[in-house]
């Protein structure tokens, strides 16, 4: 079995691209990643050390490049991590999200139609179907939940995900949809709220948190939505979407403390800004259909899985200190310059 990994040197993907190769160690895994800003090769440099796993640089939006990659590799599966993903930034500029997430996703599909797959997958995020009121904890997001976008990120999530479905329905291409909610843990790019506390934290500095920090988030560890897509992919029902939830509902501010606490830092370094424009309120997701199909539950509690995150940093400073630094970039170079 051969599975093309794409946005593999990002946070999600390159935490699969381990997962995969401990859990199938038969598998050959083709890592593809356009090495932006968020993807750090650094991140698959034990990878790289597997015989089963290479790596290669592109863009999904690249069609020739994509034609002749799976030309060449003749893949089983294509799992598809690639995207831009900071809220932030789309507001800023949301030509980039519309062009990696939705035209790269139909130039990917338009390969898997081309040179024939078994499964092409689109990992995608609860984001689309907006939020849900934080007066009401008994709502949560199913899969019948309408799309209701709120940002440039979560509508380029959206219409991607509205084209996988389109290329089921009129081409037959064999795609299932995961919608996440939020993951932390190892690897995670330093802008992101976790990553960015507890960097900031260690050198005690000032700890941004949004509006009043009551944004409610269902926190994920990453190695359990790992291994819900593995299940997705081998047993997953074709055209189908699953929604991959954590059952560990936080408020902003909480996990802000959490990490203070655990670190003995002081919550005088917690800063309230203005909150984000459209920000939204509450995710929660219901995982029922994929608990009860798949047999996949989340194993990892937030305050196990927070600890485990915090003391990968503790760790693997360089790897974090690289990317404040912006020594993470060179580091493709460094790899593959002279060859």
């Amino acid at each position: 079995m051969k599975i093309c990994v794409t946005g593999a040197a990002g946070f999600i993907g390159g935490n699969f691209v381990y997962y995969m190769l401990e859990n199938h160690p038969d598998y050959d895994i083709v890592g593809l990643d356009l090495l932006t800003y968020a993807g750090n090769l650094e991140t698959l440099e034990e990878a790289m050390k597997n015989p089963h796993f290479k790596f290669t640089k592109g863009d999904i939006a690249d069609r020739e490049y994509v034609y002749d990659l799976f030309e060449k590799e003749k893949f089983d599966i294509v799992v598809n991590f690639a995207a831009e993903s900071h809220v932030d930034r789309s507001i800023v500029n949301p030509e980039i999200f519309l062009k990696t997430n939705i035209l790269g996703t139909s130039v990917l599909m338009d390969a898997c139609r081309k040179y024939g797959i078994q499964r092409y997958h689109q990992v995608s995020t609860d984001e689309v179907y907006g939020d849900l009121p934080l007066d009401r904890p008994d709502l949560f997001f199913t899969e019948e939940t309408p799309i209701h976008t709120s940002s440039p990120y979560s509508s380029s999530k959206a219409g991607a995900d509205l084209l996988v479905l389109a290329y089921h329905r009129t081409y037959g291409l064999p795609v299932t949809i995961t919608r996440c909610s939020n993951n932390y843990g190892p690897y995670h790019f330093p802008e992101k709220l976790i990553p960015l506390i507890i960097s900031r934290a260690l050198a005690d500095e000032s700890l941004p948190v949004y509006g009043t920090g009551e944004n409610v988030r269902d926190w994920l560890y990453v190695k359990d939505h790992c291994a819900a897509i593995d299940k997705v992919i081998h047993n997953g029902r074709e055209g189908e979407v699953y929604n991959v939830g954590g059952h560990n509902e936080r408020t902003n501010l909480q996990v802000v403390k959490t990490i203070l606490k655990e670190l003995g830092k002081p919550e005088s370094l917690i800063t309230f800004v203005t909150d984000r424009k459209g920000h939204d309120r509450r995710y929660a997701i219901d995982p029922t259909k994929i608990e009860t199909e798949l047999g996949w539950s989340p194993t990892t509690t937030f305050d196990v899985g927070i600890k485990q995150t915090i003391d990968w940093y503790l760790t693997h400073k360089q790897w974090w200190q690289n990317i404040i630094n912006g020594d993470y970039q060179n580091y493709y170079e460094k790899m593959y310059g002279n060859r």
